[in-house]
């Protein structure tokens, strides 16, 4: 043994091509594994509020204006608690959100809330699978290098202050809601923002700019939705609802006259709003615009593959768009049609097997979730109990709380199941008390309809809430804080246009 060794070996140290001279040396590492304290009172909080609701004793039944009664039968009452258990699971993210979205359709079919069949049937839900199909295009985007184009483009166009960057993110959402299914919206946009951020920081730990750039897009692209009725589903519904109940059409012009500044104020707010509470710790990317305007040189000319896509995605946009107003294109399903896209990329070699397995299965597995436990509240009765229960509570109110009240309702219902089921149990019941009230169906049309599509606290409430969720920018209990504030924001302007604009553009409000 050289020196060198017997120094090794007399010192108790390992020498690296052997295994150590002393069995002093072999030791076992400490556990150091601490327990999430935070963690586990949040699953017990979920569980004995289940609890406590799932074995509390029968609830009395609502009963509406004209005397109907409205049961909470067992399987409802499971459903309240299910939620419950869910939204703080969710909220306190104890098991990824994927994995809570499962445990809802394993409970419901182990307590008998509903049959297994059908809990778990609502994972297949066609707009389960609308939202698959808009996370393809976002993957493609990026993928063929569009994401980085359009990125590198707006970069120039608004410069290195962090605060231009958040504005031209939120109108470019904004405006491509006018045109789009806010869901499409967020996930084309989603890629492009993650290029915007990669030229503000390389660290994977998040950003005030990061968890603004994501919440507020979201938050915008539901601002946004309200604006068109090409936005979401949820206007043509409550249109539908309203002509059966009013016997009076709303036209599309009409729709966007009330609904239209509603938007856009909320957007401008929103972008005011992600200012004050997410401030970027930079005020300013120094050399921005010139790096952005040399990478974009970089990319060269468009490839045949990004014209492909832009081909494929702007003709699936244009028969979505196109089923409001041409007959031949109403029949198509719109998931049926935007996965068209998703077969002719595979067809075309544009994606293969890897990009398929990189999908965010996680959020799909959570707005599959979020269908089966919106159709248990509605299927089981609970949705509507809740409902009648809370509007009956307004009916000899004053007639702004009564509008007010109820479109509060909506926005905490669209933040629990869809909007479009929102709007089909509360719009109803709304209508036949506003004529006892001698309240304008129209300011509760439109009121219901502008909260609908906000939904700012939970990430189930939205498609674009759970595609900026994977940024992992934020958690979901943070949006969730964030939420609070921006909900308050979206109660007051609502408030302004009933009583004063609204009055003023010509929107009946009190029957007299």
């Amino acid at each position: 043994m050289d020196t060198k060794k017997a120094r090794t070996a007399a010192s108790g140290q390992q020498h690296p091509d052997h295994l150590p001279t002393q069995p002093d040396a072999i030791q076992l590492a400490p556990w150091t594994k601490k327990v999430d304290v935070k963690r586990l009172i949040c699953i017990a909080v979920g569980i004995v509020l289940f609890c406590i609701v799932f074995f509390s004793p029968e609830w009395s039944p609502a009963t509406d204006p004209g005397g109907q009664s409205f049961e909470l039968t067992r399987e409802g009452k499971a459903a309240l608690a299910l939620f419950l258990l869910a939204a703080t699971w969710w909220v306190c993210e104890v098991i990824p959100i994927g994995i809570t979205a499962i445990a809802i359709g394993v409970i419901q079919a182990l307590f008998l809330i509903r049959p297994a069949q059908t809990a778990f049937t609502d994972f297949m839900d066609p707009s389960v699978w609308f939202i698959f199909g808009s996370l393809v295009i976002g993957k493609v985007f990026s993928k063929t290098g569009l994401t980085q184009r359009m990125a590198y483009k707006m970069l120039v166009l608004v410069g290195e202050r962090t605060s231009m960057i958040y504005l031209g993110v939120f109108l470019m959402t904004a405006a491509m809601t006018l045109i789009m299914a806010h869901t499409a919206v967020a996930a084309a946009m989603y890629p492009l923002m993650r290029a915007i951020y990669t030229m503000y920081s390389t660290s994977s730990t998040p950003t005030r700019f990061g968890k603004g750039l994501f919440i507020g897009m979201a938050f915008v692209a539901g601002a946004g939705s309200i604006i068109t009725l090409l936005g979401a589903a949820r206007g043509a519904v409550a249109i539908g609802f309203f002509s059966d109940i009013v016997g009076r059409e709303i036209s599309f012009f009409e729709y966007t006259w009330y609904l239209g500044p509603v938007g856009w104020v909320m957007a401008v707010l929103l972008w005011g709003y992600i200012m004050l509470v997410f401030r970027p710790e930079q005020a300013k990317i120094p050399g921005l615009r010139s790096r952005a305007k040399s990478l974009y040189s970089r990319l060269g000319p468009m490839s045949s593959n990004e014209w492909i896509t832009l081909i494929l995605v702007f003709a699936a946009i244009a028969v979505l768009s196109l089923r409001s107003f041409v007959p031949m294109f109403a029949a198509f399903n719109k998931s049926a049609v935007i996965l068209v896209t998703t077969i002719c990329f595979f067809l075309l070699k544009i994606l293969d097997i890897k990009d398929l397995e990189e999908i965010p299965w996680n959020i799909v597995l959570l707005f599959g979730g979020a269908m089966s436990i919106g159709f248990c509240l509605w299927q089981t009765g609970a949705a509507t109990w809740l409902a009648v229960s809370f509007i009956t509570l307004l009916q000899d109110a004053h007639w702004l709380v009564f509008v007010i009240g109820i479109a509060f309702f909506v926005m905490i219902m669209t933040n629990l199941i869809m909007n479009v089921a929102a709007i089909a149990i509360s719009l109803p019941v709304a209508l036949v008390i506003a004529d006892y009230l001698h309240v304008a169906p129209e300011v509760v049309l439109f009121s219901c309809l502008a909260t609908a599509g906000m939904p700012f606290l939970f990430l189930v409430g939205a498609a674009p809430n759970a595609i900026a969720y994977e940024s992992r920018q934020f958690t979901s209990g943070e949006f969730f804080k964030a939420g609070i504030p921006a909900s308050i924001l979206l109660m007051v302007v609502v408030t302004l246009f009933v009583w004063l604009i609204w009055p003023l553009m010509g929107m009946p409000v009190v029957l007299k």
